[in-house]
């Protein structure tokens, strides 16, 4: 077990004072097992009204409502939690999912609903023609397979950092042959929907230690991975990005279907499109 403390900064600077929107954040991690909150805080420069409520995945979500006008908009979360996550994790996977392809059972096939369908077109195929190719024989262990399918993605994919907004769709990275986390995560995601799995998506921050793991260089150091439903060993963690399984260094903040539904902070301002003349994160994590 570790103790960690994260503080996450987000600050919008502006050439002339707009009228700031609503704003949704989603920066209080998700207690699991493996995760327990210790404290939790966030404050809004300007002075805002904060209320709280859970969405349909049952994340905490704040809404910020900023009634001054002004040059800057800074948001500030500080978070203690114990991360408890073995590094080595053995999964309780039950003996009917233990051999791919299986059946999940009627209630938890309603349950997963679109978790468990494709969200991107694919009118030819080629997703399930790639993610195919890690299907050596039918049946074949599940566990083992879902692995393969994640080490593929870094396997195939070249990692490059993008500060810009937005994310690739899974062909579009599969083409480009390059992509962030967050690129890497919907990739894996949506292959692992094609061959029938729950998946959803998860935006949190990684705690590296070492120092020498994908996604976490610089300070704006949020991070995406992806979770599948297993039955009897639950939601299984996946990180494409650094070829890891289970949530050792993980600290899930939101989960989704969709990787836009996650974005930490997301809201508008009143003005012209010259008005914003920065958007900067910075993130720490570190071991208290």
């Amino acid at each position: 077990m570790v103790a960690l403390a994260v503080t996450h900064e987000t600050t919008y600077r502006y050439r002339n004072p707009v009228s700031l929107g609503r704003h949704r954040l989603m920066l209080r991690p998700r207690e699991t097992q493996d995760l327990r909150l210790i404290s939790f805080a966030v404050d809004v420069t300007p002075s805002a009204t904060i209320t709280w409520a859970h969405d349909v995945a049952g994340n905490s979500v704040a809404t910020a409502d900023i009634a001054t006008a002004g040059n800057l908009l800074q948001i500030k979360s500080e978070a203690v939690l114990e991360l408890s996550a073995p590094v080595w994790p053995v999964f309780d996977i039950a003996a009917s999912a233990a051999s791919y392809p299986f059946l999940y059972s009627d209630d938890d096939w309603t349950d997963l609903g679109a978790l468990a369908r494709p969200q991107y077109s694919d009118p030819y195929n080629r997703l399930l023609v790639w993610v195919e190719g890690f299907v050596m024989q039918r049946p074949t262990d599940t566990l083992s397979l879902l692995k393969d399918v994640s080490n593929g993605v870094s396997a195939q994919v070249a990692y490059q950092s993008r500060e810009v907004e937005g994310t690739q769709g899974p062909l579009d990275t599969l083409d480009r042959g390059w992509g962030s986390c967050r690129d890497f995560a919907v990739l894996f995601a949506e292959a692992a929907r094609t061959l029938g799995f729950g998946a959803r998506l998860v935006s949190g921050y990684l705690y590296d230690p070492s120092d020498n793991l994908t996604g976490s260089e610089g300070a704006g150091s949020t991070h995406a991975w992806v979770e599948v439903f297993v039955p009897g060993a639950g939601w299984i963690a996946f990180d494409p990005t650094n070829r890891a399984v289970g949530s050792g260094n993980l600290i899930a903040v939101a989960v989704g279907r969709r990787i836009g539904q996650v974005a930490p902070v997301t809201g508008n301002f009143h003005g012209t499109n010259t008005d914003l003349i920065e958007m900067n994160v910075q993130v720490t994590v570190r071991a208290e």
